[in-house]
């Protein structure tokens, strides 16, 4: 950790042009953040996926902030369609997007980290909550979360911890219509995901967790809302 230098932590964001990713390097405000993703908005133009565009992803961050403290992993894909009709092309960019780009960069940043060192992974309530058409997002989520629990494992004894976040349907959070089964009544804020992550990078004593940023719709059953007898009740 580099928590007395001016520029504070040095903080890489992969997948940082999305709506969360934008909202995370804003939440990171006073330390020193890169942003890295496919295309603009970003400090860095790169495809994380590959082991070059990995390494120049944290050779920047080191170059700019003297350290690599928290690493976010945040870029995605989701291809919608059923599995049937599923393109060899839309399989392989789901995972090359997310699982791909976080081996390579975990690959990249676990040898510098130091002790307190953070990664943070941006998961999906789809990794254990099924829903229509999405084979290659979901697989590829839940690959994701058992490699966060994997490298918890693996690099907690060098004090190196490993989390992950796991949104439910984000947006402006203002359309009731997109809320049901919301136990909160809404839908989330990018900022309210970046809010997790930036809490998880500091958290000192927390590893290996996948932390539900989703409204409370990971504990709902369905039947709450779909039986009217129940839902009367509820509401």
């Amino acid at each position: 950790m580099n928590p007395a230098s001016p520029q504070g932590r040095g903080v890489l964001v992969v997948g940082s042009s999305s709506p969360i990713g934008q909202a995370i390097q804003t939440r990171f405000a006073g330390d020193t953040v890169v942003g890295v993703a496919l295309d603009e908005p970003a400090d860095l133009v790169a495809d994380c996926s590959t082991a070059a565009g990995a390494a120049a992803a944290v050779q920047t961050v080191v170059d700019r902030a003297g350290s690599l403290d928290v690493v976010v992993l945040a870029a995605a894909v989701m291809p919608v369609a059923p599995i049937t009709t599923t393109t060899d092309a839309q399989w392989q960019s789901a995972f090359d997007a997310i699982l791909g780009t976080a081996f390579a960069v975990c690959r990249a940043v676990l040898p510098i980290l130091s002790p307190g060192g953070a990664i943070v992974a941006v998961s999906s309530v789809n990794a254990t909550l099924a829903a229509p058409g999405l084979p290659a997002y979901a697989a590829a989520k839940a690959g994701l979360e058992g490699l966060v629990r994997q490298l918890a494992l693996d690099f907690g004894p060098r004090g190196v911890r490993v989390n992950a976040v796991a949104p439910g349907f984000i947006d402006d959070g203002s359309d009731p219509a997109k809320a049901a089964g919301y136990p909160l009544g809404r839908t989330g804020r990018p900022a309210e995901v970046a809010d997790a992550v930036h809490f998880l990078a500091g958290a000192g004593f927390v590893t290996g967790v996948v932390l539900p940023v989703d409204g409370g719709l990971s504990i709902a059953s369905p039947a709450a809302f779909l039986r009217d007898d129940l839902r009367e009740r509820w509401l």
